[in-house]
């Protein structure tokens, strides 16, 4: 059956036949995510959700929501969206944050433009027939220093544009490299000297709890004075009130804002101020940017929906098309891996340790490690998957640490996964073969060599004569076919492990009889996915 789609807020046509040209199901109902109830009675028949803003995606919906796998966010803010309540149910939040990259860019060059010029005041005086030139007493932007506050994807294309503009660009971006800054002709600085040197500052972070407030009444206070802010970023940068008085006081000449604290904005403390402009969060508002996020947004979903890629998700590492191909064996073998684990593990689990070798150590290490995560905690949950497997295992205070190292052994990669809780640790280890088939190759130390099938039986003995004769006669009495069976043992005469892949789940019966013998430690039935 074709995935299934809801498009809930206006996305173009042109989008939502990205949709069925790809083969998925999809609904075209641009004024539903403005009615909460209607959505939250439909949306448990989606896999898929498309939005833009209107739509508000609560824990509710999300409560509704028992087929969805991913939502698909038309542009970069995803504040419409409960993200924590989307993890904990197991969904991929995506949103598209390339799409209005050069848009929003430019949109803060607008207005930085149109604050050094006083343009609106100036426009709404000659409209008024007042001819007032020389009120409007403007400044070059040349040769002026731009400090700009977060130098990512949007921040770049403006340090870019500005140097087009020969200004000085300085930047302040705890995560900007001093080669990176070289190669965009700006200079690295921190924030208390880019505040006293700035003669325009723009914001371009996203609201955290790092950037809340980053301009704050006391980092204003030590800005350069006559110093003009342009944010069209988020609201909540900024402390508005604060900046108003720095505005009424001189100390800051003019500010252009396109974000506030509260939107929307229909009251706030920069309104009616001189040489305030203000626009209502038009960053992304143009055709292209508005089209091109569509259009992005539906390649995303189909992707994921269809081949397993996760592109630019908030909340799962992205794992791309090509990634996906090369993956998915390994992706199975990690959830394999957790899972035997998880259901041999009855304590409660203290820290997961992942060793990834050779090729599996050159994959995408935090996807692999959210399978594992995955196997691991379904013992405890079965709903959760990759998406929520980590929010679980967080809120249990459960350590995860992975370790990768060069090709060690016989195989050109492996995966071994170590539990620990109070009273013991237990490791497996596992490989992917030339087949695209996982094996097991490695139990408490033990090498084997084991494929995985959806029913198995695990045993551990004494390595003594007899244990093959007992686990073959138990299973035939019992009408239990063996498709395969491994054995392993650290040495002879010591501790040996079975591994058996059945037809079909080994009755308590069974168990019981072979408990009876006496000669095996531990019997236990496993089940995996393998489909």
């Amino acid at each position: 059956m074709a995935p299934k789609v809801l498009v809930s807020d206006k996305l173009s046509e042109t989008a939502v036949q990205i949709f069925r040209d790809r083969g998925i199901d999809v609904d075209f109902m641009p004024d539903l995510g403005k009615d909460k109830d209607k959505l939250a009675e439909v949306i448990g028949q989606y896999d898929g959700l498309a939005i833009r803003s209107a739509t508000k995606v609560t824990p509710t919906i999300l409560d509704k929501a028992d087929k969805l796998k991913v939502i698909g966010r038309a542009g970069i803010g995803t504040d419409n969206i409960d993200k924590d309540a989307a993890s904990k149910k197991g969904v991929i939040v995506m949103n598209t944050p390339f799409g209005n990259m050069i848009t929003t860019a430019e949109h803060a060059i607008a207005m930085m433009f149109a604050v050094a010029r006083q343009i609106p005041e100036a426009s709404t005086s000659t409209h008024a027939g007042k001819w007032e030139k020389s009120k409007f007493m403007g400044i070059e932007l040349t040769n002026k220093t731009l400090g700009v506050i977060g130098a990512g994807n949007i921040g770049g294309i403006v340090c870019e544009r500005a140097l087009g503009l020969k200004m000085k660009v300085v930047a302040y971006d705890p995560y900007l490299g001093e080669e990176k800054a070289a190669q965009m002709g700006v200079e690295k600085v921190e924030l208390d000297e880019l505040l006293s040197r700035a003669d325009f500052i723009t914001l371009h972070v996203p609201l955290t709890d790092q950037t809340r407030n980053i301009l704050s009444r006391e980092n204003l206070a030590k800005t350069k004075p006559g110093v003009r802010i342009i944010n069209c970023a988020r609201g909540g940068l900024v402390d508005e009130d604060a900046l108003a008085e720095a505005l009424q006081s001189g100390h800051v000449a003019g500010a252009a804002f396109d974000v506030f604290s509260e939107e929307p904005a229909k009251e706030n403390a920069l309104f009616n101020l001189p040489n305030v402009v203000c626009t209502p969060h038009l960053g992304a508002a143009t055709t292209e940017a508005q089209e091109n996020v569509a259009l992005q947004v539906a390649e995303q979903i189909s992707n994921y929906l269809l081949t397993g890629a996760v592109e630019n998700a908030l909340n799962m590492p992205s794992v791309t098309a090509e990634e996906a191909k090369v993956m998915g064996p390994w992706i199975k073998l990690a959830g394999h891996l957790g899972s035997f684990i998880g259901q041999m593990t009855d304590e409660p689990i203290k820290a997961i340790n992942i060793l990834y070798d050779g090729v599996a150590a050159e994959m995408n290490l935090a996807a692999l490690n959210c399978s594992v995560i995955a196997g691991i905690m379904k013992k405890f949950n079965p709903e959760v998957n990759m998406v929520s497997a980590p929010v679980v295992a967080k809120e249990r205070g459960i350590q995860i640490s992975t370790t990768n190292q060069d090709k060690s052994g016989a195989f050109e990669g492996y995966i071994k996964v170590t539990v620990v809780t109070g009273k013991r640790e237990r490791s497996i280890g596992g490989t992917v073969f030339s087949d695209g088939k996982p094996r097991f190759i490695q139990i408490k130390g033990i090498n084997i060599d084991a494929e995985v099938g959806a029913h198995m039986l695990y045993t551990t003995n004494e390595d003594v004569p007899g244990i093959i004769g007992a686990l073959g006669q138990t299973m035939g009495t019992h009408g239990v076919n063996i498709a395969n069976f491994t054995l392993g043992r650290a040495e002879a005469g010591g501790e040996a492990i079975a591994l058996l892949y059945v037809d079909e789940p080994v009755p308590a019966e069974a168990r019981a009889q072979l408990a009876e013998t006496g000669l095996f430690t531990q019997i236990k039935p496993l089940e995996f996915e393998v489909a």
